[in-house]
């Protein structure tokens, strides 16, 4: 008897885009002390071809706290960039906070 194989459903796709906008991000990282940190947290940006705009890191109790800020950064890497930063090794927060900078527009369907 034949195996009948249900047809994969169409995926959805979304009327609303963020490509082509840009987002004024802040990435703040709570993380453990460890010399070979900063390069690893930059690393994300380096291979997208971005420079961060601000770079704050502060030593606190238990771990550092770092901030790095970009007032440009294309709107469809920001979650990208935050999940890179999050796999880091010694990372135990990454908190983000972001404004889409002009208007995001629907896609004609």
């Amino acid at each position: 008897m034949p195996v009948s194989v249900p047809s994969p459903t169409p995926a959805l796709v979304s009327p609303w885009s963020l490509h082509g906008q840009f987002a004024s991000v802040r990435f703040t990282v709570q993380a453990e002390a460890d010399p070979g940190l900063l390069p690893r947290l930059l690393m994300p940006f380096a291979k997208r071809d971005l420079t961060p705009d601000s770079i704050t890191s502060a030593r606190v109790s238990g771990g550092l706290r770092i901030e790095i800020a970009m007032a440009s950064l294309p709107a469809e890497m920001v979650h990208l960039i935050e999940g890179n930063l999050r796999q880091t090794v010694g990372v135990t927060l990454v908190a983000c906070r972001q404004e889409i900078t002009g208007s995001v527009r629907r896609r004609a369907a």
